[in-house]
């Protein structure tokens, strides 16, 4: 585990853009009814949100930056540094942040970096600008998380079509002497990386013809090499035999119970993975928000989606002190202690 205290950096702003098209697990006609009313409750996915042709994950993540900096009256000149994380980037080559850099008119001096990480990458996001700008000195950055599951989905694939919903954020950070510590504990075990996996089109296995060949892997699996396969039972293993444990290694690193924590915001992977880990911790349910219902599993883009999308009034007017915990693809997982205190946070955008 790494287990690591990041000082003088604080979170100054958050906002979430999801697609204004909305996919009702009612509509989902690949499966029966009963089928579908069992996924939701089990998973607890009512709507998602989907992209229409043409939108990328950056563009969500600049129409979220541009009213967030807005809103924030910052400077575009101030910014020193821009860190983009997701899976699904605009082109293989070159990295989506230079193409934000330019988009949102962000200085040449501008460092801009690509994160390619899913479910944890929220957290990792955090710790790898907060240690940036701390290191640097950079007094401003901006953390642009997101992806669009949704693209890389088989319709005929009732294992994964139904769960994953579309969203990108942007968070902004800044260096501040009286900024509370963040603490991480982040970890990872690359023997897992096929739980979750497009096994066609990188470099290791190029595209070919039979790229685009489905084949059946089961009773309402059916889907090609160039969609994401998810297997579903070595995901929900592995994300409750390490989250609790990684969750409590970080509390005990800090010296501080999970009683001190206004809230637990887990990535919204599964309503029955959460509430279990949930029950793990022996937490009440009005410390664990749920968004997942209204947006489905939107990746990496889930912890600030359900933060902006739920804690909203919290986030604006008070001094909240947060767990952020994040598991997934990889696989990886990490989690964050931290501190926000009345940041600007508008309503949830859709684009």
């Amino acid at each position: 585990m790494a287990l690591f205290t990041i000082p003088h950096i604080r979170i100054s702003g958050m906002a979430a853009c999801v697609p204004r098209n909305r996919k009702h697990i009612s509509d989902y006609r690949w499966v029966s009814k009963k089928e579908r009313d069992l996924f939701k409750t089990t998973v607890g996915i009512e709507v998602r949100r989907v992209i229409s042709n043409g939108t990328t994950t950056s563009d969500l993540c600049q129409f979220a930056a541009r009213r967030l900096l807005a809103d924030l009256n910052w400077a575009k000149d101030d910014i020193g540094l821009l860190v983009f994380v997701s899976q699904t980037r605009d082109y293989l080559i070159p990295a989506t942040s230079g193409i934000l850099q330019d988009k949102l008119g962000l200085p040449k001096s501008t460092i801009s970096i690509d994160i390619n990480q899913g479910c944890s990458g929220f957290v990792y996001g955090l710790s790898i600008i907060g240690s940036l700008m701390n290191s640097t000195g950079i007094r401003k950055g901006l953390l642009l998380v997101g992806d669009i599951s949704s693209r890389n989905t088989s319709y005929r694939d009732k294992s994964t079509y139904p769960l994953f919903g579309d969203a990108g954020t942007a968070t902004a950070i800044e260096l501040s002497e009286h900024a509370s510590d963040m603490h991480f504990n982040l970890e990872g075990d690359g023997s897992g990386y096929d739980a979750i996996i497009i096994p066609d089109g990188g470099l290791r296995k190029g595209l070919s013809k039979t790229s685009f060949n489905y084949k059946r892997y089961g009773k309402g699996i059916h889907r090609n090499n160039f969609h994401v396969a998810l297997d579903g039972v070595k995901v929900f293993n592995f994300s409750l035999r390490e989250v609790v444990p990684n969750l409590k290694n970080l509390l005990n690193f800090t010296n501080r119970t999970i009683e001190s924590v206004d809230y637990i915001v887990f990535h919204q992977a599964n309503k029955l993975i959460n509430e279990t880990l949930r029950k793990m911790l022996k937490v009440d349910p009005s410390k664990i928000p749920y968004s997942i219902q209204k947006y489905g599993n939107t990746s990496s883009a889930s912890i600030p989606l359900t933060m902006v999308s739920e804690l909203n009034q919290e986030l604006t007017s008070k001094k909240i002190n947060l767990l952020l915990s994040a598991f997934g693809i990889g696989l990886s997982w990490g989690s964050v202690l931290l501190e926000t205190d009345q940041i600007i946070c508008p309503n949830v955008l859709e684009y």
